[in-house]
């Protein structure tokens, strides 16, 4: 593995990464960082999107002392290359892509952390792949449903109506009460490679605009954040970011709820346990999927605060950190106590 201390890690303060890439058969390299204690318990994080990337900021929810922690920047994103390629891309590659990583790193079985569509691709890891999980801990999470792929660009317009007509005049539009899945086929046929370029930067511009206003939304502030000026080089990751979120909510990221719901069950039923949290705020996943994840997995723990869909909601973050102690650290020490007394 090459070590190196990520440029982006050092100026924010973060702790040194080992950083490496899994190259694939099919052409894509998968980047990975690694950080915590060599002998810490191993957690592999799942970024949501899809598109987004890792962010070191996950970073904060472990207690690097005690966890081995694995960022993965899923096909095409981050520091993946191609970046935004949507060849070879698709759920069933992600999660082999996350076996090759872990037997590349020696772990027997690692725990999984996820948030929002990083939540499903960790139940549907752990329903296909559960003698390698030893639990998932979500955050917002999102059942890959066409209702909430409807919620988001049809009822959610409402909470952000300006941002909205940005976007929906960005991606030519011009039935706007229309079946969200058309919507999305639109965007995902005007971002895919070989398109007009200023068109899609016009689109993934707007798209990150409605982003950022529905999500504002559920905090009190009700504004999104000022961003600096878009460069060049910003508006092409944004394209990769939408080309990909695009491919994937246009095919239900190969999922549908029914089948990422009897994958949950498997997992659970093969041991897995399973933990989530979630806002009573999000305008992005509704807190009822916390509901369907019960009726399907009784034994699943879900926490609902008062927060909205980011990570960084200081609830969401609070209570996510306690998940991942208690699921992971609690049973490890169990595991070492019953070794001792035997």
């Amino acid at each position: 593995m090459t070590i190196r201390t990520s440029p982006r890690a050092a100026r924010q303060a973060w702790p040194p990464l080992e950083v490496d890439t899994l190259r694939t058969r099919d052409g894509h390299r998968v980047s990975f960082a690694v950080a915590g204690a060599l002998d810490g318990v191993p957690v592999a994080v799942l970024h949501g999107g899809p598109g987004s990337g890792s962010q070191p900021g996950a970073l904060r929810l472990f207690d690097l002392q005690r966890f081995r922690v694995v960022l993965i920047d899923q096909r095409g994103t981050g520091a993946s290359t191609p970046h935004g390629s949507v060849r070879h891309n698709r759920t069933d590659y992600l999660i082999a892509d996350l076996e090759a990583i872990r037997v590349r790193l020696g772990f027997e079985r690692w725990g999984v952390l996820g948030g929002s569509w990083g939540a499903a691709l960790a139940l549907a890891y752990a329903g296909q792949c559960p003698q390698a999980v030893t639990g998932v801990v979500m955050r917002g999470l999102f059942l890959t449903s066409g209702r909430e792929v409807r919620g988001l660009f049809m009822t959610s317009r409402r909470r952000a109506p300006r941002a909205w007509a940005r976007l929906r005049d960005a991606a030519r539009c011009e039935r706007p009460a229309g079946l969200a899945s058309g919507f999305v086929a639109r965007c995902a046929a005007s971002l895919q490679s070989g398109a007009d370029p200023a068109r899609q930067r016009a689109l993934a511009l707007a798209w990150r605009g409605y982003e950022d206003a529905v999500l504002a939304s559920a905090t009190a502030r009700r504004a999104a954040p000022p961003r600096a000026r878009d460069s060049r080089r910003h508006a092409r990751k944004l394209i990769g970011k939408y080309r990909i979120q695009a491919h994937y909510l246009a095919h239900r990221c190969w999922l549908g709820e029914t089948r990422l719901l009897a994958l949950a069950r498997r997992a659970a039923s093969a041991g897995v346990p399973l933990a989530a949290v979630h806002g009573s705020r999000d305008p992005v996943c509704p807190p009822g999927n916390l509901r369907r994840l019960v009726r399907a997995a009784p034994g699943a723990h879900v926490e609902c605060v008062r927060a909205g869909h980011l990570a960084s909601d200081p609830a969401l973050h609070e209570r996510v950190a306690h998940a991942l102690a208690a699921m992971f650290i609690s049973t490890a020490q169990e595991g070492c106590s019953m070794r001792h007394a035997a």
